[in-house]
């Protein structure tokens, strides 16, 4: 994953149930200070384990935000958007395949809500207004996308993304689209990767703030 210069930005409020708290958002040069809005409340909570699939970058920051999150139960790094046999990260860095690096997070709703998790991600676990890439990594594959499992997920997640665009809670438009497409899970070198490599320069640089940026914003949703 090349590594090149991004301008870090300002300071932007991040709410969650009234509670508003400040943190440092990557890039942005003209970001002004902002409370991001919780989303929409889930007319039926579902019960047992449930999943959600998330686009947001490089999949090895994306999962270290998401396991340590309270009621997730396991982060898969992987891909979507694309068929099985691309599904290999030789073909996806090639940015020919569809796929997006993802992370399918198995969660227990009776913890942590689809909206919850979905408001980390605008908020802390990448920048949502980057188009085709996030932070030093450029390309499709690198996309801000959300993957619903089923109805209810790509109602809600539509609902929020309209709602923070008209509330302006971002100085650039939300490029997260509302996509498509099975899961398939990453070479067993990907997995974890943040967490058995935490002294890796890429990790350091551009993947710890994501962890620091949502341990600041959610200390009611972190555990370590």
């Amino acid at each position: 994953m090349p590594i090149r210069p991004v301008p870090l930005a300002l300071l932007a409020a991040v709410g969650l149930a009234g509670t508003t708290v400040l943190l440092t958002l990557p890039r942005g040069e003209a970001a002004s200070a902002a409370a991001l809005p919780p989303p929409p409340a889930e007319v039926v909570r579902p019960a047992g384990q449930q999943t959600a699939v998330l686009a947001g970058g490089c999949f090895w920051g994306m999962e270290g935000v998401f396991e340590h999150v309270r009621g997730v139960v396991s982060v898969t790094s992987g891909y979507a958007g694309g068929t099985r046999g691309s599904a290999n990260y030789g073909s996806v860095s090639s940015e020919t395949t569809g796929h997006a690096e993802a992370v399918r997070i198995v969660y227990d709703p009776a913890k942590v809500s689809y909206g919850q998790l979905l408001q980390i991600f605008f908020a802390a676990a990448h920048d949502p207004t980057q188009v085709d890439g996030q932070y030093p990594d450029r390309g499709p594959s690198y996309r801000s996308a959300i993957f619903p499992q089923n109805d209810a997920q790509r109602q809600l997640a539509a609902a929020y993304i309209a709602q923070l665009g008209k509330a302006h809670a971002f100085p650039k438009p939300i490029a997260t689209k509302i996509e498509t497409g099975t899961f398939f899970p990453a070479e067993a070198y990907h997995q974890d990767f943040m967490r058995r490599n935490p002294n890796n320069g890429y990790i350091q640089r551009w993947d710890k703030p994501r962890l620091a940026r949502f341990k600041a914003a959610f200390p009611q949703l972190y555990v370590g």
